[in-house]
């Protein structure tokens, strides 16, 4: 089913992030998430068909998140590459913060052999970054001959791969500014357009 004007669907996911956090996926049970939740067990089921039928809704949620965090602090901002800018900062402080759920989702989906679920949860991030690209190659800020689908999803890949590289593997061999300078530094000799 999905999200109901009454709110529980977003009382029990939101329930579900924070046991799961402190629990782990396999010593939570469902008891314990609609305990915290406050509801009653035939209501879970009502949203989710199982415990694991959480973990796309919890990805969707962290990635509505970040979509929604960038398309507001983008306001204002003209070029794709200030665009962009906001993107990596934002993927990153939003990596920091939320690197338990991010672990969980990664292997909530893997046991659960649901990568497709997870493309298609990223379908509207990819469609938007796909919006952004045309529109700065019709004003020329950046090169024309590029697959708009594939380069979408690569440059959001990219920017995810390198924060999650930095907070969740902990391969810090650079400062925090070092690793964003690099992504947008490597995205840009990519597109820009020859002078």
């Amino acid at each position: 089913m999905g999200k109901s004007s009454d709110g529980k669907y977003d009382i029990i996911l939101h329930a579900a992030i924070d046991v799961i956090s402190e629990k782990g996926l396999d010593k939570t049970s469902i008891s314990d998430i609609v305990k915290k939740a406050g509801v009653a067990q035939g209501t879970f089921y009502l949203y989710f068909s199982s415990k694991n039928a959480l973990i796309p809704a919890i990805a969707d949620n962290l990635l509505t998140i970040t979509f929604e965090s960038v398309k507001e602090k983008i306001q204002g901002k003209e070029t794709f590459w200030s665009i962009l800018e906001v993107m990596i900062d934002e993927t990153f402080r939003i990596t920091k913060e939320y690197k338990n759920i991010i672990i969980l989702c990664y292997s909530g989906l893997a046991i659960d052999h649901s990568m497709e679920k997870w493309e298609a949860i990223y379908q509207p991030y990819y469609d938007w970054l796909e919006n952004i690209i045309k529109k700065a190659i019709q004003q020329n800020e950046i090169i024309s001959d590029i697959n708009l689908k594939w380069t979408a999803k690569t440059i959001i890949n990219l920017v995810e791969n390198a924060s999650e590289r930095f907070y969740i593997s902990q391969v810090q061999d650079d400062t925090i500014e070092v690793y964003k300078i690099e992504v947008f530094n490597f995205i840009k000799r990519s597109l820009i357009t020859p002078s």
